[in-house]
């Protein structure tokens, strides 16, 4: 499964998606893109699944047209997230393609 980490989600979680291929916005340049366009490209680019602390992403674009799952974290706070990190691994490795889950903390 290839994860994308939007700009704003901490990255130590990664290390914790070991069966997953992780990229960063910033480590691909994508850093300029906007949500919808940075959607497109992750899609094109083969991604199943985006993490992101936005929580309005839902209400900015029509995802339900969108192959690509979204996992929104509810906190940038890593020490909040990894008291939940085995939840958002589960939530990680069961969300289809096109699904929208957000984890609360």
């Amino acid at each position: 499964m290839k994860v994308l980490f939007d700009q704003g989600t901490p990255v130590p979680p990664r290390k914790y998606l070991q069966s997953s291929e992780v990229a960063t916005t910033a480590e691909l340049g994508w850093s300029e893109l906007e949500n919808g366009d940075l959607l497109a490209e992750a899609e094109r680019k083969g991604f199943d699944l985006m993490i992101t602390t936005d929580q309005n992403l839902r209400y900015q674009q029509n995802l339900s047209e969108r192959q690509i799952g979204v996992v929104v974290l509810m906190t940038t706070s890593w020490p909040r997230i990894q008291s939940k990190v085995e939840e958002v691994v589960s939530v990680v490795s069961s969300l289809p393609p096109g699904g929208y889950v957000q984890i609360s903390f």
